[in-house]
């Protein structure tokens, strides 16, 4: 009988011995590492050594650009001027103060009132560059180089401003904690817009938020200032 001289399935053709692992090109060994592997991983090192290069030096080029003009405040207390109600005031403090805080703390403004702390019930409503603003949810330093009112500054020479005579008049305020905000949206509206309709005064104190329920002598009110009864 003649031996069986078919090749075993898993003997590949003689070929020549890779000198870094003493076994035939393309046999994986004991050890599991082809030639090609070997190859390939040693590729993809390199490769990714270069980009992670790359990524670093693109970095310290883009960081002196990226910082130019900018000015870098904090951690700790720095001194800043605000122009509140007209005037400016210096004061020191943390980057993270919000602007209702130093209102009230720094300034001893405290006819802002701070009920909600999240910017949804605009009872520290005050004007920033006659626009009504949460001051809650604005950090003081972004308020610097504008101007800022509040409540306090609303009245001309410790004469309340007509709106806040109306409120009185028509009773529309019970608790207090809301009336600043309320006052400052109205108030704000009247600057924009001297005749408005209730559907103005509705939109305009839409963020306010009334837990007493004295939204319909808040419409009086403001009508009344405005010299109009209009409801279109």
């Amino acid at each position: 009988m003649s031996a069986d001289k078919t090749p075993h399935p898993n003997s590949g053709p003689p070929g020549k011995e890779d000198p870094l692992t003493n076994q035939p090109s393309g046999d994986p060994g004991r050890n599991g590492i082809t030639r090609r592997g070997f190859l390939k991983g040693a590729g993809i090192t390199a490769a990714g050594t270069a980009l992670l290069d790359g990524v670093h030096a693109f970095n310290a080029e883009a960081a002196p650009v990226a910082n130019q003009g900018v000015t870098i405040l904090g951690p700790g207390a720095v001194p800043v001027t605000l122009n509140v109600n007209g005037k400016d005031h210096s004061i020191e403090i943390e980057p993270r103060t919000t602007l209702a805080d130093s209102l009230r703390i720094q300034l001893g403004m405290t006819g802002t009132k701070i009920v909600c702390d999240r910017g949804s019930c605009s009872g520290c409503a005050v004007w920033l560059d006659k626009v009504p603003i949460n001051s809650c949810s604005v950090l003081a330093i972004d308020a610097i180089g504008r101007r800022v009112m509040t409540i306090e500054g609303l009245s001309n020479d410790g004469t309340p401003h007509p709106l806040q005579v109306a409120f009185v008049k028509h009773d529309a305020l019970q608790c207090g904690f809301c009336t600043p905000g309320m006052v400052m949206s109205c108030a704000a509206l009247l600057e924009a817009n001297p005749r408005p309709t209730e559907r103005d005064v509705r939109h305009a104190i839409a963020g306010n938020l009334c837990r007493c329920g004295t939204y319909p002598r808040i419409f009086t009110a403001t009508l009344e200032v405005a010299g109009t009864n209009r409801k279109a």
